[in-house]
């Protein structure tokens, strides 16, 4: 059984349902999973957090379980502005005015924008295997367009990657997991379990989709705006990465997000591919407990 001793919730944030668990003791920190997955990648790493901390893990809108508003023109649905304010909505409403974030992937981009628009709710900020979206983009070149094919995929025109997708979720999950070869045990049966039951959900392919194309629109509006007002992260930030993936081919990670943040940036690389928190838990778990403040 996983994330035992947690509770399973539903709560409604302006307008919006998320679904949740939550468990511990201690101090907030808000878990924020990556596509195409769920709270339960967490599954490996929250119950050991609980025993210092109140754990918060929500579904992000549009994924797992929580609410999915319908594709629109504008993608404003799916801006990581909206998808933070969320969050920030829920742990207001949990009674947290502060906290900190640990966060992977998609849900990392949606702490990054809280990060800059919540400053004084974010305490300190852990972000797992990304740089910030705009350096992606601006970057972009063969290499991150053949190793990151998906971002374009997915944020093609509403509905050609859904239809392709939904002809077999199963195997689209399998080969979107695999950017590090790896066989259908990596992920705990729980935890896999739930990524398809969510990906089978009504609205769940097409809400990942505007997620992707969010992030080539609106969400670079954002990041542009935030740039030039010169707007940064304020919180102490720890950066993570796979030693088996591509951030750390690609980038200088640690280097690249001291250009986004006015605190203090630690990082390294951690032995895993991109799934950090499921392949390497102990490893992600030593890095917590040096950084985040149990006060």
């Amino acid at each position: 059984m996983v994330f035992e001793g947690f509770t399973l919730e539903e709560r409604r944030v302006d307008g919006q349902t998320l679904r949740l668990r939550r468990g511990g003791e201690g101090p907030p920190l808000l878990l924020l999973h990556g596509n195409p997955q769920t709270h339960l990648m967490w599954h490996r790493v929250a119950p050991a957090l609980a025993r210092r901390f109140t754990v918060i893990c929500p579904d992000l809108r549009g994924y797992g379980f929580s609410g999915k508003p319908g594709p629109s023109d504008d993608h404003a649905s799916y801006a990581k502005r909206a998808m933070a304010a969320d969050m920030l909505g829920l742990m207001r409403q949990l009674g947290h005015e502060r906290f900190q974030v640990l966060a992977h992937d998609r849900g990392a981009r949606v702490a990054h924008r809280l990060a800059l628009d919540a400053p004084q709710a974010v305490r300190r900020l852990a972000v797992l295997d990304i740089v910030p979206t705009i350096e992606h983009f601006e970057r972009t070149d063969m290499s991150f367009a053949l190793g990151y094919y998906h971002w374009f995929f997915l944020a093609q025109k509403h509905d050609l990657p859904e239809r392709m997708i939904l002809r077999d979720v199963e195997d689209w999950f399998d080969l979107q997991t695999s950017r590090e070869p790896k066989d259908k045990g990596f992920f705990h049966p729980e935890a896999r379990a739930d990524y398809l039951a969510a990906l089978r959900q009504p609205g769940t392919v097409t809400a990942i989709c505007e997620d992707y194309r969010a992030a080539a629109t609106i969400d670079l509006e954002h990041d542009r705006a935030s740039r030039a007002a010169g707007e940064k992260i304020r919180c102490p930030l720890l950066v993570l990465w796979g030693a088996k993936g591509k951030i750390g081919r690609w980038y200088r990670p640690v280097e690249l997000w001291q250009g986004y943040t006015s605190g203090e940036v630690y990082g390294h690389a951690v032995n895993s591919g991109h799934y950090l928190a499921e392949e390497a838990p102990e490893e992600v778990l030593a890095a917590a407990d040096n950084f985040f403040e149990e006060t």
